[in-house]
């Protein structure tokens, strides 16, 4: 995350740089506002941390060019300054300032200010993210109505009941409210590397051939691949890494004998492995052109025949602890129509 400085004081200015750096963060700094307003312009920083009373351009000043100037994104901007009255720090708010810190600050302080930044834009790129892949998703492939809301709901409800299950710490993730979240989030995109199939196979009406079904398989890596290079921008969003790994590994079995990788029990992320389990249910319970709706009763036996080897065995436990959950949810979200893959 690029972040700019703005400081006529050297020894604060490299005080400031000196903290950017011990958190990973890019510094980009400036010793007065015309110069960060330069830099802004060209670099577009995330976060903008100025000092309120400056040569040339006074702190406020650049935040109102600032908000002024945006476009597409956002930038976070505090303001550090020795005024403490109210009246002064509604001025700073709007100018555009997000937040503000007064002087002399503490190092622990400007980093919560900082991570109360990094939440903020992390919730607007998960929204502009999530908003434009789903919506791709949705030109490309015929199944993304209603299976997508069920399969988030099923992702969810498993996540849940792994949770309280008490078997939580055999698993290297943890698993808690943001981890319930972000599957929830990320779990409509785990097919969003078909929008990259051809169409003679994506629309086919039927079952796949040999040399289709090995086209089709080549979604998982084409899905990973889109959104990995989302993730390498903004490595610290935790949702974007979950919807990497589901992308890249729901349709691989614990048994070893999955795609693309042959990833075999805990080597499969937790996420996918939920993913895969909520895929399939929904599979078997919809209905395609080459096949009718299978009852839940079935499609349970099924599941918990593929125990240990498609799926992992605590996840198939969570499924049966709450298939009426399932069941609910899928009675919630019915096709009226549906196409095949």
């Amino acid at each position: 995350m690029k972040i700019l400085l703005v400081d006529d004081e050297l020894v604060s200015l490299c005080k400031l740089e000196q903290l950017i750096k011990d958190l990973n963060h890019q510094p980009l700094v400036a010793d007065d506002g015309e110069t960060a307003w330069k830099i802004w312009q060209r670099e577009k920083p995330d976060i903008v941390i100025t000092d309120w009373m400056m040569p040339k351009m006074d702190g406020p000043r650049l935040c109102t060019k600032i908000r002024k100037a945006e476009s597409g994104g956002y930038t976070y901007l505090i303001l550090v300054t020795s005024k403490n009255n109210s009246q002064d720090i509604v001025a700073g708010m709007e100018a555009g300032a997000d937040d503000y810190i007064t002087k002399p600050f503490h190092r622990d302080e400007l980093i919560a200010r900082i991570k109360a930044g990094e939440r903020v834009l992390n919730l607007q790129i998960k929204d502009l993210v999530i908003f434009a892949m789903a919506k791709l998703a949705e030109s490309r492939d015929p199944e993304t109505g209603q299976h997508l809301n069920r399969i988030r709901s099923f992702s969810k409800i498993l996540t849940q009941a792994l949770s309280q299950s008490g078997k939580s710490e055999k698993f290297p993730e943890k698993i808690d409210s943001q981890f319930v979240d972000n599957i929830y989030l990320t779990s409509p995109l785990h097919d969003i590397g078909k929008v990259g199939i051809p169409d003679s196979v994506l629309l086919k009406p039927g079952r796949l051939n040999e040399k289709e079904f090995s086209m089709m398989k080549n979604h998982s890596l084409i899905g990973y691949e889109t959104l990995r290079d989302a993730f390498n921008m903004y490595p610290k969003a935790s949702f974007l890494k979950m919807s990497c790994e589901i992308a890249l590994n729901h349709h691989e079995r614990v048994d070893g004998s999955g795609y693309p990788n042959g990833l075999k029990k805990e080597d499969i992320p937790l996420s996918a492995r939920i993913v895969a389990l909520a895929d399939v249910y929904d599979a078997l319970v919809s209905v395609r052109v080459y096949k009718k709706a299978f009852t839940h009763d079935v499609a349970k036996s099924i599941i918990e025949q593929d125990s240990g080897k498609h799926f992992d065995p605590d996840i198939v436990d969570a499924f049966l602890r709450c298939e009426t959950d399932f069941i609910k949810i899928s009675d919630e979200f019915k096709e009226t129509a549906i196409l095949s893959m």
